[in-house]
């Protein structure tokens, strides 16, 4: 039975015994309820090290198609867990934090983009993975960083698009492909914190290293970036570039545990957020709502099969349709 408490806090708050070895209880658990673990590469190491699967938002999706077991534990945040039940509605989705949001989710509600979509008829919809079960289902295509150029290109190049609610990926994917897109004007908060003055700091100690952006950065921030992509580009630049011995890297600072990972002889150097006068920085940038995601939460999640995601059958059934179409697509 789901505590009300539960719900009020979004995940199961129950107490776990300090003495177990949560990383092998969870594994006993997949084992004994036919579960899978997908973690985002933002999560924190000791999850990535338990999962079954890590990667960007496309591979999530690609596995979450193909998974064959019962239950999916999605250790990211929530657009993701819903993503992963429209392509498998039939399995059961948990969501170990239901609180673990999404800036550019939020910025870009359902009833706004109908409103906007009214207002500029002949438009399709592009949207970016990072939005809720309600928009997609609004939108004719949806797309991830590692594959919105390519998904782009296929559109007739005369095509009327909106594309939202990233405006840094969609003024990148404008910049490249000479189109005129409609842009929403969202944006990622952990990205927007990446500012040129701090790449060019750590460029002048460290001369010799590689600049590598995400698509959710600012046009400056690209500009100055010398590998620019998705963080499986990033991933996969620096596994086939071992003669590079140092990366500066814009962004979230979860995908520094699978670079020093598989690149072990190589450096990385986040790129810290840019902050006010006056006040504490730190030396990396995370996302407070991918770090919502905790051993004890997953193990609990797992134990009471909550929270679990549930999407309206009419909003589903809308919203699986761009998420097949990107699949088709890339």
């Amino acid at each position: 039975m789901v505590k009300q408490s539960w719900k009020e806090k979004g995940f199961v708050d129950e107490p776990v015994d300090s003495s177990l070895d949560l990383k092998k209880e969870i594994r006993k658990l997949c084992q004994e309820k036919d579960a899978i673990i997908l973690a985002h590469y933002y999560t924190t190491g000791d999850i990535q090290d338990i999962a079954d699967f890590v990667g960007d938002s496309l591979a999530l999706a690609r596995k979450a198609a193909e998974a064959d077991a019962k239950v999916i534990v999605m250790c990211g945040v929530h657009f993701m867990a819903e993503t992963c039940k429209l392509l498998s509605p039939d399995k059961t989705v948990l969501c170990p934090d239901l609180t673990a949001g999404c800036s550019l989710a939020d910025s870009c509600k359902a009833a706004d983009l109908k409103a906007f979509k009214a207002e500029h008829p002949g438009y399709q919809v592009v949207s970016y993975v990072n939005t809720t079960a309600a928009v997609k289902a609004l939108t004719d295509c949806v797309v991830t960083s590692g594959n919105a150029k390519k998904v782009i290109d296929s559109f007739p190049a005369d095509a009327k698009i909106i594309f939202g609610p990233d405006y840094n990926l969609g003024n990148y994917i404008n910049s490249v492909t000479g189109r005129s897109m409609l842009l929403w004007n969202g944006g990622c908060h952990v990205h927007e914190k990446f500012s040129v003055s701090e790449i060019v700091k750590l460029k002048a100690e460290h001369p010799e290293a590689v600049v590598m952006a995400h698509l959710e950065c600012k046009a400056p921030v690209l500009a100055v970036a010398d590998v620019k992509g998705s963080t499986a580009t990033m991933l996969k630049y620096a596994q086939e570039h071992p003669e590079t011995r140092s990366f500066i890297v814009a962004t979230e600072a979860g995908i520094l545990h699978e670079l020093q990972r598989t690149c072990p002889n190589q450096e990385f150097i986040p790129v810290p957020p840019e902050v006010s006068e006056g006040s504490l920085g730190c030396s990396c940038n995370e996302c407070e709502y991918m770090k919502k995601n905790t051993l004890q939460k997953i193990y609990n999640a797992l134990k009471e099969g909550w929270p679990a995601i549930e999407i309206d059958a009419d909003v589903a059934r809308d919203a699986v349709k761009p998420i097949k179409r990107m699949l088709e697509l890339s």
